[in-house]
């Protein structure tokens, strides 16, 4: 399983290692700037055609060190290489001054300031490596070369490669410090060892272009312990024993709307059934019913006209063992059913109206939750249940390491008592108990198609089928995002909602379920 490292948690991987006598420093640069230029091969073979004009641009610290690697390297392959430095080499950490002192054997340095451009005549390569993951503040006095460099990736004049992280981006939440335009974005970023949190998080995506991650010879083994691990779906997890009883799979329960309102939850419970529940049920007043029945054959369909009446069959059938309210509840529907379903301590997920509802008295709210309980906000909603830990999120990163979603999705999940799936390209995953895990459909897993009505419904209901099966709430949540994303992409575009719950049979047999 792949894990996102913050900053210090790089740091620390390579200083142990260096300690250890397993690497030198000026064996992690070299071996960084050649995986930047393999990269470069590889990514756009074509680029041995091109006039192969590039420019350099180093920061002070040691990913300059990496840049005048890279300069020296693809100087050696015959490009005409100009490098640009802001600060001196005189007062750069020992291994990256002695690179750029081996630069200045082939080549001069130029100083790098508010007056000088040297991307204004569009070179073909761009190199940064300004600054790395260690950046603080945002970056200042460049505002001629950001809007050079914004123009010129726009326009396809110029190829950008970001030297492990895109220079004014925060490698932990990949958050732009100073605000949107205030960063360098990239066709590709060249990162080592293992991802870090920015690369997934928030604007680092859309910044990083292209990600490939080069191996530094850092052994496997120092990361453990360390970093938030990427969500992905395991086989054994989903499969179903032979000459089990449909009981064995579980009864989801999902509680719809009223007369014109019913389609979300329909949406969520044939989710529920294909991902496999053995049973489903959707709850409905009776206002509802013949919409709903019209509609519905292999769920199964119970009159609940309220929270007396929720309670009641939860009482009295203990096989009911999954709930999902909120698609398309409608918030007077959700005050009442909410806490007659809460009280019954079955496995729940919340969605949708079952948290705006509650947005005026979150913490009356919180005291009912449970340690089964799975939340499925948006930002919106998310915002309107805990706009104290929202705000961070939309206020300008004028300093890093900047809040991140992680930050924000863990302090939900402590203050709620709930497992919290903030929903997102960057879907993140928290326990109360600490546990954190990123979802994320970004670079060779994006889904843009989810982007439509319905989408999260049948996520409610994915969680909602799992748990029912017997899936732990987090483990729940985080294989529904993933399949989710994953039904997405194998579908592809003209995706509507009603197209999720039916691409999963394919999934799973990819996945050799």
């Amino acid at each position: 399983m792949t894990h996102l490292l913050t900053a210090a948690e790089m740091r620390e991987i390579e200083a142990h290692a260096m300690e250890s006598g397993i690497v030198t420093g000026r064996e992690l640069m070299d071996r960084a700037g050649r995986r930047v230029v393999e990269a470069i091969q590889t990514v756009w073979p074509d680029a041995e055609r091109a006039s192969r004009r590039a420019a350099v641009l180093c920061g002070p610290g040691n990913n300059g060190g990496d840049g005048f690697v890279i300069a020296r390297l693809l100087h050696g392959l015959g490009w005409t290489v100009e490098v640009s430095m802001l600060g001196s080499v005189e007062t750069m950490p020992a291994d990256a001054r002695v690179n750029a002192e081996s630069w200045q054997e082939l080549g001069p340095i130029h100083a790098l300031d508010a007056h000088s451009n040297p991307c204004a005549a569009a070179p073909d390569l761009v190199i940064d490596a300004l600054f790395g993951t260690g950046l603080s503040r945002p970056l200042e006095g460049l505002d001629s070369l950001l809007s050079s460099l914004r123009a010129a990736h726009g326009q396809g004049r110029s190829r950008i490669v970001a030297v492990d992280i895109p220079s004014g981006l925060c490698a932990d939440s990949g958050r732009v410090l100073g605000g949107a335009g205030a960063a360098i974005p990239a066709h590709l970023t060249v990162s080592f060892h293992r991802a870090k949190r920015g690369h997934y998080l928030s604007d680092g995506p859309a910044l990083c272009g292209s990600l490939v991650v080069g191996d530094i010879g850092l052994r496997p083994e120092a990361t453990e312990g360390r970093g938030v691990p990427l969500v992905a779906a395991r086989a054994r997890e989903l499969s179903k024993g032979q000459g089990g009883h449909k009981y064995d799979s579980g009864h989801a329960l999902v509680m719809t709307g009223g007369a014109g309102t019913t389609g979300a939850a329909r949406l969520a419970a044939r989710a529920a059934l294909r991902v496999g529940a053995g049973l489903v049920t959707t709850g409905v007043p009776g206002s509802a019913q013949f919409e709903v029945a019209a509609q519905q054959t292999a769920v199964m369909l119970r009159r609940i006209d309220d929270g007396a009446a929720l309670a009641d069959m939860l009482e009295g059938d203990g096989r009911l063992n999954a709930v999902c309210l909120g698609p398309g509840l409608g918030a007077t529907r959700a005050l009442d059913l909410v806490p007659a379903a809460l009280a019954a301590r079955r496995a729940t997920v919340l969605d949708a109206d079952a948290l705006t509802a509650f947005s005026d008295a979150p913490d009356t709210f919180f005291d009912a939750l449970h340690a089964d309980c799975v939340l499925t906000p948006h930002m919106g909603e998310f915002a309107r249940l805990f706009p104290d830990l929202a705000s961070p999120l939309t206020d300008v990163a004028e300093r890093g390491p900047a809040p991140s979603r992680i930050d924000a999705a863990l302090a939900a999940a402590n203050q709620s008592g709930a497992v919290i799936l903030l929903k997102g390209p960057d879907t993140i995953v928290a326990a109360p108990d600490g546990r954190v895990s990123v979802a994320a459909a970004v670079y060779d897993r994006a889904a843009p198609w989810l982007a439509t009505a319905g989408a999260g419904d049948v996520l409610a209901g994915m969680i909602t089928g799992l748990m029912a099966r017997g899936m732990p709430a987090m483990r729940a949540a985080e294989t529904a995002a993933w399949l989710h994303a994953e039904c997405a992409r194998c579908f592809g575009p003209g995706l509507i909602a009603e197209d999720l719950p039916e691409a999963l049979p394919g999934v799973f047999r990819t996945l050799g379920v």
